[in-house]
């Protein structure tokens, strides 16, 4: 009974603080400076999630060697992203190089 009253109060304040924001509407702005420090936050999170995939994939420690195919993958995308500026382009390019990478080690 203590875990679902626990996992109620969370669900309750998680809706009543997103709630606000549509409560309140156009009346609640935000300042420029914060306006512009949230833009980074999509950036950083997917950032935080995909970087240890990356690095640790078997999730014990780092492999920064040319036989893990993420992070040979992720070369790749990222040089193909700086030179083309084409986000299709540079997802399929990362799979297809992951496929491959994984199929030859």
């Amino acid at each position: 009974m203590n875990y679902t009253l626990l996992i109620l109060g969370m669900a309750v304040i998680t809706v009543l603080i997103k709630a606000i924001f549509f409560i309140l509407g156009d009346r609640l702005v935000f300042p420029v400076w914060l306006n512009h420090a949230l833009s980074f936050v999509p950036v950083t999170v997917l950032s935080a999630i995909i970087t240890p995939m990356i690095l640790t994939p078997h999730g014990k420690e780092l492999e920064l060697n040319f036989h893990n195919p993420q992070l040979m993958a992720s070369i790749i995308a990222v040089l193909v992203c700086l030179v083309s500026k084409r986000q299709l382009l540079t997802i399929a390019a990362g799979l297809l190089s992951f496929f491959f990478f994984q199929w030859y080690f």
